[in-house]
């Protein structure tokens, strides 16, 4: 989260980093000059106050050697210079971040993706919100030497998201099918299959199977992934004879698990550290790869309104999910699980959520775990790293068939037969009646508004990197 600077503190704290004391009484005095504007600002107004001081802060940032390289009074400055900015940005962002959606949405009448919307709303804000060519500098650099771009996103999404209105229109336009998968879906309905690389989909008998292929890192979540599950999700949720998915990880070649089926090992930690991780994918995987697994497709021919009435059931397409979990579900995997309406596993395997050794946000689990495990168990899972053995009374908490691994084909089998040979019916409208007292959109939108800002914090950390390091070994892996 920001850090609160005395203004007493601030001119010696970045004078004692080596900055030069000009540049530094100009950053302070445009910081000034930035907080002091009325309340009735336009945004226009605000934001060329706000433009000129995040342009003199970046120039003092690079006036610094690469974050991983600074002593400690040059990394305090550094610091002490990303936060002010973020500070007042998340300032600017309270008055504005809704007028801009606002205006960038016409209204509430287009739908735009996330990242779309950073795009766009960076075109409006030069230097308050980074753009492309800003991120894909930063983004050649290792997690340690980025000093926060993506922080600026960050505060600005969850401005939008604590707005009822603006963001409950974010998160219904982040559940429309993607582009992809609309351009994919005619040749995927003749040929029942799609192979994406990192993700594959096939159909057989009513029933969707996607399996994960990111085997050299034991088919973790990553850029690589994200995309692609998210779109054959999107393809068997608009199949109009797929009646249910089906979520599994594939033979991995790892020397301890040759030859196996591996669920899920979490985020790819090594991108991570090698700075080739981005902030927005963390987003995409809540509000989009998550909450369709959870909520289904807003299909396109239902208006996302502006203001549509608090009560009005959800009018989303959605079917069953089943997750067959071999060998482990860690991170990101486990996360999964609170997300599907039925888990076989493997006897031997585990669930997890290291977040505390990962250094941010297990994805929208601090929500969804305590409905299945209860708040004390999930926050000793979540804080103090508890790891859930599937053939246990607590990890029947989140598993609802373990057997041995020979017996795996035959329960997926047998599930998919009954599930599928009910004629599913009133799938979707059972799980929305869930859905009503469980995680109602409202109850969403209002985490989303948090995640969003404290994950950005967390994923520019220096305590993200220490973790990385002392924890995973994150120095000597190489992608």
């Amino acid at each position: 989260m920001i850090e609160a600077i005395a203004p007493a503190l601030r001119a010696d704290r970045l004078r004692a980093g080596g900055l030069p004391a000009d540049a530094v009484a100009a950053f302070l005095q445009s910081l000034l000059d930035a907080e002091a504007q009325p309340p009735a600002a336009t945004l226009e107004d605000a934001a060329a106050l706000v433009r000129t001081a995040v342009r003199q802060g970046q120039a003092l940032l690079a006036c610094l050697p690469l974050r991983s390289a600074r002593d400690e009074a040059q990394r305090s400055a550094g610091h002490a210079v990303v936060h002010l900015m973020a500070d007042l940005r998340w300032r600017f962002f309270r008055r504005h971040a809704v007028t801009l959606y606002g205006r960038l949405t016409d209204g509430g009448r287009r739908s735009l993706r996330i990242d779309t919307l950073f795009e766009e709303a960076a075109q409006r804000l030069p230097d308050i919100l980074p753009g492309q060519a800003e991120l894909a500098e930063e983004a050649r650099l290792p997690q340690a030497d980025k000093d926060g771009l993506e922080i600026a996103q960050g505060l600005f999404a969850s401005q939008v998201f604590a707005d009822p209105v603006a963001g409950g229109h974010l998160v219904r336009a982040m559940l429309r099918p993607t582009e992809e998968a609309l351009a994919r879906l005619d040749d995927f309905c003749r040929s029942g299959h799609a192979d994406l690389g990192t993700v594959r989909v096939e159909v057989r008998e009513n029933t969707g199977y996607i399996t994960l292929h990111n085997e050299r890192y034991l088919n973790s979540e990553d850029d690589t992934t994200v995309g692609p599950l998210e779109v054959t999700i999107d393809l068997l949720l608009l199949h109009p004879e797929v009646r249910m998915g089906v979520l599994r990880g594939s033979v991995v070649s790892h020397p301890k698990y040759a030859g196996r089926r591996v669920f899920c090992s979490g985020i790819n930690l090594t991108r991570i550290y090698q700075g080739r991780q981005s902030y927005v994918s963390f987003l995409f995987r809540a509000l989009s790869m998550h909450s369709k697994l959870y909520r289904g497709l807003l299909p396109l021919e239902v208006p996302n309104s502006w203001t549509p009435p608090s009560d009005e059931p959800e009018q989303t397409l959605e079917k069953p999910w089943v997750a067959v979990v071999e060998a482990f579900a860690i991170g990101g995997g486990c996360q999964l699980l609170l997300v599907v309406d039925y888990v076989i596993a493997e006897k031997s395997a585990y669930f997890s959520l290291p977040a505390r050794k990962e250094g941010f946000l297990p994805g929208s689990s601090n929500m969804r775990l305590p409905r299945f495990v209860g708040e004390r168990l999930a926050r000793q899972a979540i804080m103090f790293d508890k790891v859930f053995h599937a053939d246990t009374a607590e990890g029947r908490l989140l598993a609802n068939e373990v057997v041995e691994r020979d017996q795996i084909e035959g329960a997926l089998a047998e599930c998919v037969a009954n599930a599928v040979g009910s004629g599913m019916v009133s799938a979707g409208g059972n799980r929305k009646a869930i859905r009503v007292q469980a995680e109602p959109p409202e109850t969403f939108r209002r985490y989303m508004a948090t995640y969003a800002y404290e994950q950005a914090f967390c994923h520019l950390s220096d305590q993200l990197i220490a973790n990385l390091e002392r924890h995973w070994n994150a120095k000597e892996r190489k992608l």
